[in-house]
């Protein structure tokens, strides 16, 4: 019903420009700005952002909104009265809360042909942008020195040999904690819980988000850590080649990755769809595809897209990800994240 009413008032507004009586009527004038709700880590380069308001007449607003996790809380809680006219940032372990909570308009974007990224259910609603494996990587430099085989699987984790050697971001707070949880999931099945209790008698360590794992607990993350397994992705190592060096000092692991997959939408009740819709385009243009890994660190789902040389080289996603039903995600997300919560908070 609110639809058909949006579609009639389009239409007498544009009927408006010319009456019966043969008087002039202002044309409708367009909007320009259009918001962006987005996850923290956005960095798109200016230049292309310049380059698609000059084309397109559209002015962005970026509205930074939490990880993945937070920006689909807002967007349920918001729905009705959107915080942004599309977003950019909901992955393929969130996509079907906010479908089902009715979030998006139906857009699906044109420019790319259908693929292996769009949604089994609810493709309709959302747009494939980016893919990235999430992976357990390790500190190469480190193993070399200690002269101490490293792990190659997840099961390898819970071996007593690699004892408080691994940190990971927490599944509650951190959208690729998430992924790792139910990498976990896919491997041990019914049995994670018991993974994830022998993981952590082991001395796994719970980082906020990413960003402390990494860059303060991780021994190649640039500060004083001292775990040299982290949680990461399968694009980390070309980050981490040395200034005149040709190799990176870490490596992915890539029998223990989950691939997350990010889309775009426009959201229903959007004050601007039109922009919206014209951004998502610009999103999985050729153009913006090849920004993608130098800017935001993930794999472009244009298959036709140039990588970058150094990720050509060593950035190589998973042949055989870790795979969990989207529909067991979203029918048991919430009990997996209480039962995990409990466990590792004992």
């Amino acid at each position: 019903m609110k639809r058909s009413a949006l579609a009639l008032a389009a239409a007498l507004a544009l009927a408006g420009c010319s009456t019966d009586n043969g008087s002039d009527q202002p044309a409708a004038t367009k909007k320009t700005e259009v918001v962006i709700a987005t996850h923290d880590s956005w960095n798109a380069p200016k230049g292309l952002i310049k380059k698609f308001e000059r084309e397109s007449g559209y002015q962005v607003t970026i509205l930074p909104s939490g990880d993945a996790g937070e920006l689909t809380n807002k967007l349920v809680l918001t729905k009705g009265s959107p915080i942004a006219d599309g977003v950019y940032g909901v992955d393929n372990t969130f996509a079907s809360r906010a479908i089902d909570e009715n979030v998006f308009a139906i857009y699906h974007s044109g420019v790319l042909p259908e693929g292996e990224f769009d949604l089994e259910e609810g493709s309709e609603f959302l747009t494939p942008v980016d893919q990235s494996d999430v992976c357990v990587n390790i500190d190469d430099e480190w193993f070399a020195r200690e002269k101490l085989a490293p792990p190659a699987t997840l099961e390898d984790l819970a071996d007593p040999k690699y004892k408080d050697l691994f940190v990971t971001p927490g599944a509650a707070t951190s959208s690729p904690g998430l992924a790792f949880l139910l990498a976990t999931i896919g491997e041990y099945g019914d049995q994670w819980s018991d993974y994830w209790t022998r993981l952590m008698d082991n001395g796994a360590k719970l980082a906020a988000d990413w960003e402390d794992a990494y860059y303060v607990d991780f021994t190649q993350g640039g500060g004083d850590g001292a775990r040299p397994i982290v949680l990461s992705y399968a694009s980390s190592p070309p980050f981490t080649i040395p200034k005149g060096e040709k190799r990176p000092t870490t490596s992915a692991l890539l029998d223990t990755c989950f691939r997350q997959v990010e889309y775009a939408g426009v959201l229903d009740d959007a004050s601007n769809p039109e922009g919206a819709r014209a951004f998502i385009d610009f999103l999985v243009s050729r153009q913006f595809q090849e920004a993608l890994p130098d800017n935001m660190y993930v794999f472009p789902v244009d298959p036709e897209a140039q990588l970058p040389e150094l990720w050509a080289a060593w950035a190589k996603p998973s042949p055989e990800p870790i795979d969990v039903d989207p529909a067991d995600i979203a029918e048991h997300r919430a009990e997996w994240l209480t039962e995990w919560s409990d466990l590792t908070s004992r």
